[in-house]
């Protein structure tokens, strides 16, 4: 079903592209920040054991659940610059995204039977969540030059943002409401409160699938590709190569990928490992403590980064893009020094506070920047795969890196450090992209 074709540029279609953030975002904060990490400890610690049998072997529950993720995000960015490709060759994109959403929402659902005994099921309801989500968001953010001039495409990604963080954080409170009082909403008996947990993952889905139709309803199916169809199948990979050749000639959006590439690692890798820094780093009073305290600095995250993505896009309108990102990477800088030496809770919500405004601002203005420097083309879903692909192989390398840094040095804190090294790095790649070509 679709609604009377829109005019680009139109705020009608501007607001439904954006609400695609409401409708999505729910799974990013109640998912993969919020109530899963909860609920997936919680499972270890009522059983008593750290480690399970699965797939024929034996694993720690931390490295289990962060190998799946990993898995997760290679397969991303294989799949995303194939469905983009398919997508733009055949003009319908939005029936893959609807395919990826459904993907996503449905999987969320399927978290509600998430055990021990099913940990199997559970994981790949886990994985296909993950998949769904980044998948579906890749194509509404190759939609972005097609729903809207230059001269929009910042205020309008940092309001999907925008919108994105709002809406989360209400199911979010809703969620924790059921969650802290169970009995309010009729769950009682014992385990009532991870049995409310599950029915929060089971409203994100709902909420995903529900919201995403205002979105569905009025964009568009796509550009069509022109010309003959061969190897549709692997014509994805054949358009990612294409990308590849174009940004050769297209010295500013090349030297800007690199620059992304850069930061964008080491700010996907602190919003993953964030909840992890505070429950091993910081000084709580007690389990109750820890798990309040970090949920709490989730929401603070959340709220904070609504005004962030404002001012950022606000920011860029006067001083330019470019400067606007250079001077957010030298902020999240200072921030990864000052995590260095974080100790206590209110030191901590701090850090969130300081993490939020910074967290908006650079995602919603990297989004719009990229858009900004693609050639004229309606090949859009094609140099977004490349966008997306870039953050993802991203996030591969900077937890791995992360990871290993944490692990010889026995602390997470000197992590940090390392994280606020490709933030220089990225600021430094930025102030390349304006400079005059050599030759």
């Amino acid at each position: 079903m679709a609604g009377t074709i829109l005019l680009k540029g139109s705020k009608k279609l501007l607001n439904a592209w954006a609400f695609y953030d409401w409708a999505n975002s729910v799974y990013s904060l109640v998912i993969a920040s919020a109530i899963f990490p909860i609920y997936y400890g919680a499972l270890f610690r009522i059983a008593d054991i750290e480690k399970i049998s699965i797939f024929g072997g034996e694993i720690a529950r931390a490295p289990l659940i962060s190998y799946t993720t990993s898995i997760a995000f290679v397969f991303i960015a294989l799949i995303t610059p194939l469905v983009s490709g398919v997508a733009d060759y055949i003009g319908n994109k939005k029936a893959f995204m609807q395919f990826f959403c459904y993907l996503g929402g449905i999987s969320c659902i399927g978290l509600y039977w998430f055990s021990l005994e099913n940990i199997e099921l559970g994981l790949i309801c886990y994985f296909f969540g993950l998949v769904g989500f980044w998948v579906s968001f890749a194509i509404n953010n190759s939609y972005l030059p097609d729903i809207a001039f230059p001269e929009q495409q910042d205020r309008i990604s940092a309001k999907g943002f925008s919108m994105g963080y709002i809406g989360s954080v209400i199911l979010l409170l809703i969620n924790l409401a059921m969650v802290m009082r169970p009995e309010i909403f009729g769950i009682t008996g014992e385990g009532a409160e991870l049995i409310a947990m599950r029915y929060s993952f089971a409203s994100v889905g709902v909420w995903w699938i529900l919201f995403s139709q205002y979105t569905f309803y009025h964009l568009p199916k796509g550009n069509k590709r022109v010309g003959e169809r061969h190897h549709v199948i692997l014509n994805g990979f054949k358009e990612l190569k294409g990308v590849w050749h174009q940004l050769g000639d297209e010295i500013r959006l090349k030297r800007y990928l690199g620059a992304f590439f850069v930061y964008s690692m080491a700010v996907q890798t602190v919003m993953l490992i964030a909840a992890y820094f505070g429950e091993e780093e910081i000084k709580w009073g007690s389990d109750g403590e820890r798990t309040t305290g970090l949920i709490v600095s989730i929401l603070v995250i959340q709220l904070v980064a609504i005004i962030g993505a404002t001012l950022t896009a606000r920011a860029s309108s006067t001083f330019g893009n470019i400067k606007t990102l250079v001077f957010v990477n030298i902020l999240w800088v200072f921030i990864c020094v000052y995590a260095y030496f974080v100790t206590t809770p209110t030191e901590f919500y701090i850090a969130a506070g300081c993490v939020g405004v910074v967290m908006g601002g650079i995602q919603a203005l990297s989004r719009s920047t990229y858009s900004k420097f693609l050639p004229e083309t309606k090949d859009t879903a094609s140099f977004f795969s490349f966008y997306d692909v870039a953050e993802k192989i991203g996030i591969v390398i900077g937890t791995f890196l992360y990871g290993m840094v944490a692990q010889f040095t026995g602390s997470m804190r000197n992590a940090t450090i390392f994280l606020g090294l490709f933030f220089i790095l990225g600021a430094i790649l930025l102030l390349r992209i304006n400079k005059k070509a050599p030759g």
